[in-house]
């Protein structure tokens, strides 16, 4: 096991979530602070990179593990002497799971879907309680021709600042993580609204609508978001890498 966290970070932390465009979210999220983020698939993959990578947080989804998983976490740093923490994550918005998740170790719990400021907010204060000390914060990534402020909720492109309301800026947010990968209506419903939402048909149709008019991004020309006909919508990918902006 390696020592505490280097002063300001990088922190390294484990991603365990069902559905890989949500994962994408997080780890973009984590861009704003310096985290290394490694994503697995399963509780045996996380149990090994417990022990290969010796992550310092880890972000759970909290039906994907049991309570061994739990109880190694519970040793994984113990040359440090300490516990190393857990978010976790569950797609019940229920108390029942909510206090199974802490009564297993969770040291806290969001419900998906959730704000993409909300998790990294979550994520500093763990880790500063955790460790005693504040992870580097850079509030702004270049995405691109995208500027995006996850302090202020404000994207700029270009000179021009874009006045998003809350759900078009995590709409536009999460497209933006899984760049270049095709989203299903279905895939953007559970991480806008969740899995139990019943809404119109048409709802992202509209939304994806009002985000094109504000980014000036005509759908037969698309500057961020094409439609890929029969499945879905897709962010044009114009970044390699997010760079944080000082």
């Amino acid at each position: 096991m390696s020592s505490s966290m280097p002063q300001g970070g990088p922190a390294r932390v484990l991603v365990l979530v069902d559905k890989k465009p949500i994962a994408e979210l997080i780890k973009l999220t984590l861009n704003h602070g310096i985290f290394v983020a490694r994503e697995v698939s399963d509780g045996p993959e996380a149990m090994a990179l417990l022990e290969d990578w010796d992550p310092h947080l880890a972000v759970i989804e909290v039906e994907l593990v049991d309570r061994q998983f739990f109880e190694r976490i519970g040793t994984a740093r113990a040359s440090d002497g300490i516990r190393m923490p857990v978010l976790g994550l569950t797609q019940r918005a229920d108390l029942k799971t909510k206090l199974l998740a802490f009564e297993l170790g969770a040291d806290d719990i969001m419900t998906i879907p959730f704000a993409p400021e909300e998790i990294l907010a979550r994520v500093l204060a763990i880790t500063r309680r955790t460790y005693r000390q504040s992870i580097t914060l850079k509030p702004v990534l270049k995405l691109g021709n995208l500027e995006m402020d996850i302090l202020n909720r404000q994207v700029v492109v270009g000179e021009t600042v874009l006045h998003l309301t809350g759900l078009e800026w995590t709409l536009l947010y999460f497209l933006a993580a899984n760049a270049g990968k095709v989203l299903t209506r279905d895939q953007i419903m559970d991480a806008l609204w969740g899995i139990d939402f019943v809404a119109d048909s048409n709802i992202v149709d509209r939304h994806i609508h009002n985000l094109r008019v504000k980014l000036q991004n005509g759908w037969q020309k698309p500057r961020f978001i094409a439609t890929v006909p029969g499945k879905g919508y897709r962010f044009v990918p114009v970044y390699s890498d997010p760079v944080p902006v000082s």
